[in-house]
């Protein structure tokens, strides 16, 4: 917002007012920066893994959480953390530059999601069968900033049979970015290649039961990675809340992956298989 010269001292108070009410706020909060529409990370409901690794932290410094909601696209840590809304981001990849990241607290992998029935069991992507299965993968935009798996199949010449779903979605219903394993619950798909939190997730309460493995042989495509380590983001300069975050994460391990692995998050170093099929 830009402030007109003519009113310094009106808006000087009205940003130490701000400043003055946030940072009264932050003794008794945990203000956590969220998008209300995306499981398994978070949502309104607060039935997200990032929603329950808030809840553990805000008990363990005897805080309460409060949240500022804002959907997870462009601009969200824009308009959240450096906005001065909120303070932490539960879920952001391990030095990522907008913010200053704990110390990571999980790594998982982009993985392949199949129905079971058919007996795939894929996990490389240079398998020949990815030639002439009908294969779904997210996109984020048309500027080449695709996931992964897009851009490695991209380089293998398989684009025909590749159908692309907007990891945006539509944000008026629940959890856009789950229509791609749904498409392989429903045999629209025969695969689909999707970050691992999300594809594990769905895959562990679809009614069909699906298999979920994790990508290999992904050394050929570098320098594109595959495997993400996670940490929570605090505000650059923000050292004090990032120490006692990394206290919280060395001090909590067992209950963060515990935690991770219940909701299907497929950790790397853990078992590669995770099958889904609940009633």
């Amino acid at each position: 917002m830009r402030l007109r010269n003519s009113y310094p001292g009106i808006a000087l108070g009205f940003l130490v007012g701000l400043a003055t009410t946030a940072a009264a706020a932050s003794d008794r909060e945990l203000r956590v920066c969220a998008d209300p529409n995306n499981l398994p990370f978070s949502n309104s409901a607060e039935a997200g893994f990032e929603n329950r690794l808030a809840a553990m932290v805000a008990e363990h410094f005897g805080l309460q959480v409060s949240y500022t909601w804002w959907a997870q696209r462009r601009g969200f840590i824009r308009n959240t953390l450096k906005a001065g809304k909120c303070d932490v981001v539960m879920g952001v990849p391990s030095g990522y530059d907008l913010v200053e990241t704990t110390k990571p607290y999980y790594r998982s992998s982009y993985v392949f999601v199949t129905r079971q029935d058919q007996h795939l069991e894929l996990s490389s992507l240079l398998d020949p069968r990815l030639h002439h299965l009908a294969i779904g993968v997210h996109l984020i935009g048309d500027d080449g900033n695709n996931p992964p798996p897009a851009q490695a199949l991209g380089e293998q010449g398989i684009v025909d049979n590749v159908r692309g779903y907007s990891i945006y979605g539509d944000y008026r219903e629940a959890n856009p970015p789950a229509r791609l394993i749904e498409a392989v619950e429903s045999g629209s798909l025969d695969v689909a290649a999707a970050w691992g939190p999300l594809g594990g997730y769905f895959a562990q309460r679809s009614l069909v039961p699906l298999t979920v493995m994790p990508i290999r042989d992904y050394e050929r495509f570098a320098p594109q990675q595959f495997q993400f380590a996670i940490a929570m983001g605090v505000r650059k300069g923000d050292d004090a809340l990032r120490d006692r975050l990394n206290a919280f994460i060395d001090e909590h391990r067992s209950e963060i992956t515990s935690l991770l692995l219940s909701y299907g998050v497929p950790l790397v170093d853990q078992p590669a298989m995770v099958s889904g099929g609940h009633e």
